[in-house]
């Protein structure tokens, strides 16, 4: 049996292909519970949808499971890069197809689990072709941005593509400095070339679980503490260890890998452009922010059942789902 991306899965004939169940939310929002939860409860493949997590020196700021909860819960697509290897959605896809046909293979429930909502969408709605990376360009938009500022040139993106900058944070220079080399070289705002024809999607049955506390401000108590923790857990410590293969802060600055929440505002802080005093709160803003853009994303993707993460009975009402979309598809007494 065929499906798309040219991964064979094989499946007996007898045997019904079980659906990829895929639990998401905002950071904070208790989806790495209730992942351990199933897998407790069916016979599962953890898949993470993470753009942190491939990154193996990068723990603490990720809410990375322990090594002892990753050897009970075996999780693909954790711990798979340096920090100085670029990892993109085209390559996520391809990987998980991959961990996706392996778990079928392997007669088990693939469950996708993570908040990279530009992942999920790419593996199930295809990726737009564009045109491919220019070093020139890119060389032009570094010496530009080290001239005026990231924060210039998202508002020359503003001007260009307005519904493009609203996605992505004024911080995020990977992908401001990616839309607007789209822009340079074809003359047409990235989100046209996101409209245009998709690469293949993944052509399976999906049951989407997603997490969220019913009131935003429990959200927001969530993610200040969990900031505080990793303070206290030595996050600065965590980025200062990665200087010591020879990294200088300045180069760590320009990784792609060190955009993500948590490590942007450490290497602020070891720069010297903000005082520690500002980092718990710098944080947090940051998290809140990235919470919002997912939600964003999530409200604007018909289909999933929503869940309150505190709630009691979220567990067996997920558990019953899961259950009732599997049932028969794996061929095991306890699917």
């Amino acid at each position: 049996m065929l499906l798309s991306h040219g991964c064979l899965f094989n499946v007996y004939l007898t045997m019904t292909i079980p659906p990829v169940i895929v639990i998401t939310g905002p950071t904070a929002g208790g989806k790495t519970a209730l992942a351990l939860a199933l897998a407790d409860r069916f016979p599962c493949q953890l898949i993470s949808v993470d753009s942190s997590l491939v990154y193996r020196q990068m723990n603490i700021g990720t809410a990375k499971p322990d090594v002892a909860t990753l050897q009970q819960y075996p999780h693909a697509l954790v711990d798979i890069r340096n920090i100085d290897q670029p990892y993109s959605a085209g390559e996520f896809v391809t990987d998980a197809t991959a961990a996706i046909a392996a778990a079928i293979a392997d007669q088990k429930i693939p469950v996708l689990v993570g908040g990279t909502l530009l992942y999920l969408r790419a593996l199930f709605q295809g990726m737009a072709a564009m045109p491919a990376a220019n070093p020139q360009i890119r060389l032009e938009l570094e010496a530009e941005a080290a001239s005026s500022g990231w924060s210039t040139l998202h508002d020359e993106l503003t001007r260009i593509d307005p519904l493009a900058a609203s996605r992505i944070a004024r911080s995020d220079r990977q992908r401001i400095q990616r839309a607007l080399e789209v822009y340079r070289l074809s003359g047409k705002p990235i989100t046209e070339w996101q409209r245009g024809t998709d690469t293949h999607s993944l052509q399976c049955p999906s049951l989407k679980l997603i997490l969220m506390p019913p009131e935003r401000q429990v959200l927001h108590q969530k993610i200040a503490r969990r900031s505080s923790e990793m303070i206290a857990a030595g996050l600065i410590g965590e980025v200062e260890k990665l200087r010591t293969g020879g990294i200088s802060a300045e180069q760590l600055d320009q990784l792609p890998a060190m955009r993500a929440v948590g490590y942007r505002q450490v290497i602020d802080f070891l720069l010297g452009r903000i005082e520690q005093s500002e980092l718990l709160e710098r944080i947090t803003i940051a998290t809140r922010q990235l919470a919002k853009r997912q939600l964003t994303w999530l409200r604007s993707d018909p289909g999933g059942a929503w869940f309150d993460p505190d709630a009691g009975s979220t567990i067996s009402r997920a558990s019953r789902l899961v259950a009732k979309a599997t049932e028969g598809a794996c061929g095991k007494s306890d699917c």
